[in-house]
């Protein structure tokens, strides 16, 4: 497959090294020289031209193109080089906007009318996996699947948690209302199979329904946290959008140390923000605004280490619930080892909505986990496809791929081992991301 990404700024190039692993043909289209020099400009190709030129697309290959990706900071740019790229050939057009109109379903099927399939707004998605992790403080990652039947969870476990110092083959003879689907230890995410124990600072991945989440709660040793009061660090379009999102009963405090940035956010926000100019790793402020008193602290400025260590700060201030953007890929690491509750991460995000269109499988949703080196992934079961012709224990599954859980006729259930598929099943996939090309093989 031949995908064509127009814009080379940090998402663009992330993209391009995340799918060139994957053996794809990749153009990297910029203007910028400085942006273009990329250290693995062996496995991709990068041209330097604008992609609202006709003479640069057709000049990077454009009418070739099965997939067309304008991720440029310019939402303006990025739909019209869509327009173009369509009318010049490519196949399946994407396009980065920051519009929240544009989103609505009835635009979305305005633009894809005039040649632009599909559109991402990666603060969007952002800032409801921050909305998501509000809902359940006590977990790490919260995800909603099938329309929200299934729910995959991550927590990290205690020693207090039940599940501590036990073999997963031991949960067979009891209730079934989960599927740990992988287990994220120090630097290895395992697929665990029954004979693997769980440990005490374990992540875990569960699978479960709606009804089930208070139980995943207290199998991970956990406690109930009610929001009442949020500290947001940096008025970013993200810290907006959750601003507006958040119930009227939750108090929000928005510290933004740009004077005349905090003026213009003050008269915008509701009546339950509170728009405070300082810098939020100012330890007099945090103190002054009563931080003890706050039951979750979201850093969301452009500086992935400020947020790291001003969730730190929060946290040794008893915050119950950290959530720290980190766009420094290299820096999740280290927030994971600091213990940060949530980490949100907008190439990541955007990948995950564009790595769906590269699977010839029927995909609805795939997640790259911010946590672990490991994809989810919403399948639909094809007539006659290899996983619908036996029990799931007899699929002989890759070690690193695993089934969480299926949707028939709109009831959601865990798998098991003597689950069997069938064509038209919406079936959760877990997997490790060398695993995730793996999953054509079965659902096709």
């Amino acid at each position: 497959m031949k995908i064509l990404i127009a814009g080379a700024g940090e998402v663009g190039k992330h993209l391009a090294k995340l799918l060139s692993r994957e053996s794809q043909d990749i153009v990297l289209l910029d203007d910028d020289d400085e942006k273009l020099n990329i250290p693995y400009t062996s496995e991709i190709m990068t041209v330097k031209g604008n992609p609202t030129s006709l003479a640069d697309l057709k000049n990077a290959g454009v009418s070739q193109a099965d997939m067309f990706i304008a991720i440029t900071p310019e939402e303006t740019t990025n739909i019209t080089a869509c327009l173009l790229a369509t009318n010049l050939g490519a196949k399946t057009t994407i396009a980065r906007v920051s519009n929240n109109e544009y989103m609505l379903p009835k635009n979305m099927d305005f633009f894809a009318k005039i040649g632009v399939d599909s559109l991402i707004c990666p603060e969007e998605l952002a800032a409801a996996e921050i909305l998501n992790a509000l809902k359940t403080p006590w977990s790490r990652q919260w995800w909603e699947l099938a329309g929200g039947e299934l729910i995959l969870i991550g927590a990290k476990v205690r020693d207090n948690a039940p599940l501590v110092d036990r073999m997963l083959m031991e949960f067979a003879l009891e209730e079934r209302f989960y599927h740990i689907v992988a287990i994220k230890r120090d630097e290895e995410t395992i697929i665990p199979r029954g004979v693997d124990r769980i440990q005490s600072g374990d992540i875990l991945f569960f699978t479960t329904t709606p009804q089930y989440v208070n139980h995943i709660k207290t199998l991970a040793g956990k406690d109930k946290i009610n929001i009442k009061l949020v500290t947001i660090m940096g008025g970013s379009r993200i810290a907006q959008k959750v601003a507006e999102r958040l119930p009227d009963n939750i108090h929000i405090k928005i510290l933004e140390k740009d004077r005349d940035k905090s003026y213009q956010l003050a008269e915008k926000v509701r009546s339950n923000v509170l728009v405070i100019n300082g810098d939020g790793r100012n330890n007099e402020l945090l103190i002054r605004e009563n931080i003890k008193d706050c039951d979750a602290f979201i850093a969301l400025t452009g500086n992935s280490e400020a947020n790291i260590l001003a969730c730190v700060t929060a946290k040794n201030f008893g915050v119950p619930k950290t959530v720290a953007e980190v766009e420094n890929i290299d820096y999740i690491r280290m927030a994971e080892k600091l213990d940060i509750g949530t980490v949100i991460n907008k190439k990541l995000i955007a990948a995950s909505h564009i790595y769906r269109f590269l699977l010839n499988a029927d995909v609805s949703t795939v997640k790259c986990m911010t946590f672990a080196n490991a994809e989810v992934a919403e399948l639909i079961a094809r007539r006659n496809s290899k996983i619908t012709r036996k029990p799931v224990k007899e699929l002989r599954l890759p070690a690193g791929m695993t089934l969480g859980g299926r949707i028939r006729d709109d009831k959601a259930e865990i798998i098991d081992g003597d689950t069997q598929i069938k064509a038209g099943d919406h079936v959760v996939v877990f997997c490790l991301d060398t695993s995730m090309r793996k999953i054509e093989d079965y659902f096709n």
